[in-house]
């Protein structure tokens, strides 16, 4: 038997892949919203994204890592003309997820539940007007920081398939995780910070909605940083 491609991959960034079981219902809505909108990264990647989408869009976005899909909904149900891939490799945000884009009837929103290196090798260039990257895993141990999804390998990908002038976002409530992405996207010929003054860094994005990650964070008297560089 031949051996998936994803399942050889040596360079994911996600830690668990599944919490508790799933109730039988979540388990059929999330079989049934995978079978319709998951990203098949086996057939050759469309020329235009948007043809992906059952709504007509125009923008397409990718978050990485949603979670329960807090955002990843709010933004799809607000913003019903930006077509919106999300990535979540745990099984129970990707269950969470998927009850609220079935209950909403989504039809402007894609899902990807493997490593999201293995999408962004798959997406064509310039296809992206924005990355999300919000409250990512910050692998706080020194032994574990090659595992950090910010990293110049992931920020060329990132490079390829964003147009240019198209944002990379990113949020963490880990101050360590924040000045390794500064001196990572630094260090990078491709991005250039888009902050003017600290309110452009300590606010949220117009629109945010918070998530459950960022109110764990404020819960134990931690404060997020919102960042967004800009392709060049």
């Amino acid at each position: 038997m031949t051996t998936p491609d994803h399942a050889l991959r040596r360079d994911s960034f996600y830690g668990r892949r599944k919490g508790h079981n799933l109730r039988a219902g979540q388990a059929e809505t999330l079989a049934d919203v995978l079978a319709r909108l998951s990203v098949d990264v086996s057939e050759p990647a469309p020329a235009a994204l948007s043809s992906l989408f059952e709504a007509p869009v125009g923008d397409v976005v990718l978050e990485i890592g949603f979670g329960g899909g807090e955002h990843l909904v709010h933004r799809a149900t607000t913003e019903p003309t930006v077509g919106r891939i999300g990535v979540e490799p745990f099984v129970n945000g990707m269950a969470k997820a998927a009850s609220a884009i079935d209950a909403g009837e989504l039809a402007n929103v894609r899902l990807f539940d493997r490593d999201a290196a293995e999408l962004l090798d798959w997406l064509p260039p310039a296809s992206l007007a924005a990355i999300d990257l919000l409250y990512p895993d910050p692998w706080p141990k020194f032994r574990h920081w090659k595992r950090r999804f910010v990293s110049e390998k992931n920020l060329t990908r990132f490079a390829r398939v964003l147009r240019p002038g198209g944002l990379f976002r990113f949020a963490s409530d880990i101050e360590s995780y924040v000045e390794w992405t500064l001196l990572h996207v630094r260090d990078h010929a491709e991005f250039s910070w888009t902050a003017r003054d600290a309110d452009d860094w300590r606010k949220p994005w117009d629109g945010w909605p918070g998530t459950r990650y960022e109110q764990k964070a404020f819960r134990e008297g931690r404060q997020g940083s919102y960042l967004t560089f800009q392709r060049r």
